[in-house]
Formats: C-alpha cells, sequence, structure tokens
C-alpha cells in the first residue's frame, strides 16, 4: 500500500537479476532405504518447486525453484534444450521460450517430460530405467480427465514410479496454515490466484466442492502484460527497456492493491501526493549526449571544421566544373579548326550536332568558355595565393554542412554570431529522460483481478464470482463458508491485498454479518510445504488413501483419482455402452401363417431373456 511518510523523490532501479544453474545435488541419507522418501513437485506454471518429503536437514524446504519454461530451437536435440534456471536471461530467449501449460493445465507433456528429466537429476535420483521413489504431484483444479490419464501415463509408463498422488496446490496450502486435528471438520472458501489464472474454491467439511469451482482468467501474467502495455504507450521511446521480465519486477516490488480504488485514484490527482507515491525507475544510460552542452573553444573547433570542409568541397567541384569547360572548348576549338582547313562537309555535320546554326553562333559560344574558363582559372590561383574562403553557388544541393548563410561567396568566419557565455541554456538531463515514472500503474495493474473489464476482459471479477459461488449455498452455508476466507497463491503477495478483500465482503454482506479473512504465511511457496506435509503424515507404504498405485493404474485406467483431503473429487459417470446381441438377428421371408406364429412365439419370451439395449460401465470424470 501506498506510504504516508515518504523521501519527496524516490528512484529505483531494475534489479535484472540473473538465474544461475541449480547444482546437482546428492541423494539424502534418510531419502535411501527400503521405504523411499516421496519426491513433492509444485508443478506451478509460472515457478516448479521440487524436494523431498522426508525429516531431517536438507529436506524441510524446496531445493529446486526454477521457472516452468523450457528453451529449445526447432530441430535441436533434448540435450540442447535449456530449462528454467539454465537460462540466466530470459528476454533475448522470449520467442523460444516453451510451456507444459495452456492456463493453468498441462496439455504439452514433451515439456513436461524434459522438467521432470530436470527434477530427477538435479535431485540426485536415477531416472535410467525406473525412479523407485513415490511422487506427490500438483495439479489444477477440476483437472481433465485426459490430462491425468496423460500424466499418469508419463509416471507409470516413463519412469515406473511405484506412486503417484495428486493434489490441487490451493488445497495443499490449506492443508498447511490449518489445524491437522480439526482438518475433517473445516469449512472455508480459498482464494488462489497464480501466474495463468485464478480459482475459487469452496471447501465443505475438509472436501472440495467441485461442482461450485470457478475460474477467473486473469492472474499475474495479465497483469504483468497489461503494465508493459501501458508503459510503452507512455514512453515510446524505450520500447526495448520495457520488457516483461522487468514488469514482472515492477509488479513484486513496487505494486499495490487499493483499498478504495476510485478513492486511491482520487489522491494520486493531488501533485504533493504524486511526487511523493510517484515511484521513479532508473534505465542504465551513456552520459555522452550527441549535440549537447558543450565549451567556447569546441564551438570554435567545429565551425573551423566546417569552413575547412566546405572549402575542400567547393574547390572540389570548382576544378570539376574547370575540366568540364576546357574540355568543352577543346571540342568547339576543333570543329572551328575544319571551318579553317577548307573541310566544309565535316564542318556542317558537326554543327548539326552541336545543335548550332551558324559559325557566328559557334564563335559566340567559343568566347563564353574562354572568358569562364580564365575567370575559374584566376579564382583557383586567387585562392590558393591568399587562402581566402570563397563559397560559389552549386549547382547541385549540398548534403554536408547545415548551414544557408556559409554558402554566401562574402561569408568569412568572422561574421559567425557567437552566443554569449552567460546566457542560460536550458539543461537537457539525460539521467532524468531515461526514467520511468510508475504512478497510477501501482494500483491499476492489480485492480484487474477485480476489474477484469479494464484489460478487455468480458468476464466477473474475483469478488463477484465469489458472490455468485455464495449465492448458490444456504445462509448456515454461506456462514461458516465466509468465516474462513483464505488466500493464497504468488498473485495474492500484493500489499493491501487483505484489506481489499475484507472490504468487498463487507460490502456484499448482510449487515452486521461476520466473517474473517486469513492470508497463508508464505503464500507463493505454501503449496509445496502442504505437500510436504501430507506425504509425511500419509506414506505409500503403510496403505494410506490418497496414493495410485502401479496396479491401480493397469486395472482402474490413467484418468482414476485416490481422492484425500487436498485432492480434486473422483465422480464416476454412467456412459451408455452397446453390447452386441448374445445371438445373431435371423432374417427370412415367411408367409402370413408363420409371421403370426412368430410374432407369438416372441411375444411368450420373458422380458428378462430380452438383451438390454445398453450397459452401464463406470468411466472416472472430475466435473467441472
Amino acid at each position: 500500500m501506498a506510504s504516508t511518510h515518504a523521501p519527496v523523490c524516490q528512484i529505483f532501479s531494475f534489479q535484472d537479476c540473473k538465474t544461475s544453474p541449480d547444482p546437482l545435488f546428492e541423494l539424502p541419507a534418510q531419502c535411501l532405504g527400503s521405504s523411499s522418501a516421496p519426491v513433492v513437485i509444485d508443478n506451478g506454471s509460472f515457478q516448479t518447486r521440487a524436494g523431498w518429503a522426508a525429516p531431517g536437514p536438507g529436506c524441510d524446504s524446496p531445493r529446486l525453484l526454477f521457472r516452468s519454461v523450457a528453451a529449445r530451437s526447432r530441430g535441436a536435440a533434448r540435450s540442447e534444450t535449456q530449462i528454467g534456471n539454465d537460462i540466466p536471461n530470459l528476454e533475448p530467449l522470449r520467442w523460444l521460450l516453451k510451456s507444459q501449460f495452456d492456463r493453468n493445465v498441462v496439455v504439452n507433456f514433451e515439456i513436461q517430460e524434459l522438467i521432470l528429466d530436470y527434477v530427477f537429476t538435479h535431485l540426485g535420483v536415477d531416472s535410467e530405467g525406473s525412479v523407485q521413489h513415490p511422487i506427490v504431484l500438483t495439479e489444477a483444479p477440476c483437472n481433465p480427465l485426459h490430462c491425468r490419464q496423460m500424466m499418469s501415463e508419463l509416471l507409470f509408463e516413463c519412469y515406473q514410479v511405484p506412486y503417484v498422488s495428486y493434489g490441487v496446490d490451493g488445497l495443499y496450502s490449506f492443508y498447511h496454515n490449518t489445524d491437522r486435528s480439526l482438518q475433517s471438520s473445516h469449512t472455508g472458501v480459498i482464494l488462489s490466484s497464480g501466474y495463468h489464472c485464478s480459482h475459487i474454491l469452496p471447501v465443505i467439511n475438509g472436501k472440495l466442492d467441485a461442482v461450485n469451482c470457478k475460474r477467473v482468467n486473469v492472474a499475474g501474467g495479465q497483469a504483468a502484460s497489461y503494465l508493459q502495455r501501458l508503459l510503452q504507450l507512455k514512453y515510446p521511446g524505450h520500447l526495448a527497456a520495457i520488457t516483461l521480465s522487468r514488469m514482472e519486477e515492477l509488479l513484486h516490488e513496487h505494486s499495490y492493491t487499493a483499498v478504495d480504488y476510485h478513492e486511491e485514484l482520487e489522491k494520486w490527482r493531488s501533485p504533493e501526493f504524486y511526487e511523493r507515491e510517484v515511484h521513479r525507475i532508473q534505465l542504465p544510460f551513456s552520459g555522452k549526449v550527441p549535440g549537447g552542452c558543450v565549451s567556447v573553444e569546441e564551438r570554435q573547433e567545429r565551425r573551423a571544421q566546417q569552413l575547412r570542409r566546405l572549402q575542400e568541397i567547393n574547390a572540389r567541384r570548382r576544378e570539376e566544373k574547370l575540366q568540364q569547360d576546357q574540355e568543352r572548348l577543346d571540342r568547339l576549338m576543333a570543329v572551328q579548326e575544319l571551318l579553317e582547313d577548307g573541310l566544309l562537309d565535316q564542318f556542317h555535320k558537326s554543327l548539326v550536332e552541336l545543335n548550332m546554326d551558324s559559325a557566328e553562333e559557334l564563335q559566340s559560344y567559343i568566347n563564353k568558355l574562354q572568358l569562364a574558363v580564365e575567370q575559374s582559372r584566376q579564382k583557383l590561383l586567387q585562392d590558393g595565393a591568399e587562402g581566402k574562403t570563397e563559397v560559389s553557388e552549386l549547382e547541385q544541393p549540398m548534403d554536408e554542412g547545415d548551414g544557408v548563410g556559409l554558402m554566401d561567396p562574402d561569408f568569412s568566419e568572422d561574421t559567425l554570431p557567437e552566443k554569449p557565455a552567460n546566457v542560460a541554456q536550458p539543461a537537457f538531463n539525460m539521467a532524468e529522460y531515461h526514467q520511468l515514472f510508475v504512478g497510477t500503474e501501482r494500483l491499476r495493474c492489480p485492480e484487474i483481478l477485480f476489474q477484469p473489464s479494464l484489460t478487455g476482459e468480458e468476464q466477473m471479477g474475483l469478488m463477484e464470482t465469489l458472490q455468485y459461488i455464495l449465492a448458490r449455498y444456504s445462509l448456515e452455508q454461506q456462514e461458516a463458508l465466509v468465516s474462513n476466507v483464505f488466500l493464497t497463491g504468488g498473485n495474492m503477495q500484493y500489499p493491501g491485498m487483505k484489506a481489499r478483500v475484507e472490504r468487498e465482503l463487507l460490502a456484499m454482506r448482510p449487515f452486521q454479518s461476520q466473517f474473517k479473512v486469513s492470508m497463508a504465511s508464505r503464500p507463493a511457496v505454501d503449496s509445496w510445504y502442504g505437500a510436504r506435509d501430507w506425504a509425511v503424515e500419509h506414506p505409500a507404504a503403510g496403505g494410506a488413501e490418497g496414493w495410485i498405485s502401479r496396479q491401480d493404474y493397469e486395472e482402474k485406467g490413467g484418468e482414476y483419482l485416490s481422492e484425500h483431503c487436498a485432492s480434486n473429487v473422483f465422480i464416476p459417470m454412467k456412459i451408455a455402452k452397446p453390447v452386441r446381441p448374445t445371438e445373431p438377428a435371423v432374417t427370412a421371408q415367411a408367409s402370413a401363417g408363420n409371421a403370426a406364429a412368430a410374432a407369438a412365439a416372441a411375444a411368450a419370451v420373458p422380458a428378462a431373456l430380452t438383451p438390454p439395449s445398453a450397459v452401464a460401465a463406470d468411466v472416472a470424470m472430475v466435473t467441472s
């Protein structure tokens, strides 16, 4: 939130942090043995976090944190692919970056396989042949069955893992920040906002109510793109410096959520408030200013260089003109010699070629050329002797030089006006020119979470969607849900977010109704810690619920999900599946009497023997 006591001028600079490659860790000792420790992977759309679910040092925090992107050019080998922190700077390779996600759902399993290889290699797990560790993996709320089936197929068929458990990141964070003894009776609503989208997850008695889950397609990625568009329109001269990575840094370090958006915008109208709260972001620049303030001696030296350059140009052009005139004069003199020698036919033919009518016209033109050649030679000799600058009017426009007065033949260096040194010249502040003034953008970009219409999105905001979901419950359930509103996700870390949600709830709830809003202790990484806590308390070897074994995968299919307190809901769906009849139908032509007998016999057959048209088959699905 905007500070009340801040310096008058706040100047910041971009950190432009470059990542360093992750080390190859050794397998911890506590992760060895007959019951292997699970590998916990928070498969986030912005960042992937991976570590071990085991007690002891080195396993109480994620060992790997890297961006969920891969950079590989077309036709490159797998070994040439750069993953996560192997890419020191994302901007030069922005056009090559690929993610396994579409919105928040994994669809590109080739990239997902590369990221899993990266995780297992850097955690010290030998992935050749098989991975002998259970896997705890996060997935999207109401994950499509096909995506889970492809993920299970990748883990069980490619890596030969013994167990897999799927859970929702927001529910894991909720699990980590609540009392374990009261976990089964917890009721509340989770507001989770990440990089690609935001979710509202109602939890009834410790279980996710998947039917009423909703998704809002606005989150941190859209806010960063919106901020980039705003600043590029504001500073068209710095388009290359306003990169997406820097906009993400601005969001994380300089943005805040306004408790009352319109009231906060009114404050920014005040010049004093603006000067106090605007953040000036200094861009890198060079101190040398072309055409900037120079001394009197430097200006005089530049004038002298310009005059010398003009002298050389005019002398060179005068010599060329003299040479052309001399060549033409020699040609005309040769024609006149034909007349003197009595060669009249050749003389008249040459006159026609010269477009002349008589010998008198030829003589007049020769006299003019002789006078022009003589004058040019005298000027060249005079300039060479006296060194005087005489600039004649050129036949073609001159590209070099920047002054019409310099083309005057009588122009001299002494006639150039000299500005007095004591006149105050407006100084160009190069540092201020390379500053980005981030004012109302600090609150306008996070506001799209509540008002997606600011970016042209035709959908409800986060709190409007929450109000729509609450209206689907009874009054008692509404009271229970709003009594435990939980905020989690990396996009919920803006200062003032909790106060804004409380104000919105106060406006939408009935008079004197009670509600409570709580924030995750570490909104960005609590999902990994919650998954680790769950894996430690529910070991796969003990037969705890929530784990999918390889036998379950082979018998029930890849879309199968073993439910637990932080997972999606597994709902079977009846699908009509045709079954072939036991006896093939026989068609024959019969008489009318035979047809009647056949009809009577068919009527006598018990209904129980008639094969049903369809048999119900249980196929797993998750409602969305």
